[in-house]
């Protein structure tokens, strides 16, 4: 199977975390919120597939284009 990363687009917290490892995932659904700014920001699933890990916990620190979860591509 391909793997696809999940990447942040900017720097924030992640406020929450909407998906577990094992969810199946449409491209475009929402992974994740991350705050920044006092703004809420979606992450998206980059491909349709299941969630084989999350690299992130809620709190979490990120920086603008790091892996926060990858997916298994069907």
């Amino acid at each position: 199977m391909a793997k696809m990363e999940v990447e942040s687009e900017v720097t924030g917290n992640v406020w929450k975390i909407l998906v577990e490892e094992g969810s199946k995932v449409t491209s475009g659904d929402v992974v994740m919120i991350l705050e920044s700014m006092k703004m809420e920001i979606p992450v998206e699933a980059s491909a349709d597939g299941t969630i084989t890990e999350l690299l992130v916990q809620e709190e979490d620190q990120v920086e603008e284009d790091q892996v926060v979860a990858m997916i298994d591509v069907n």
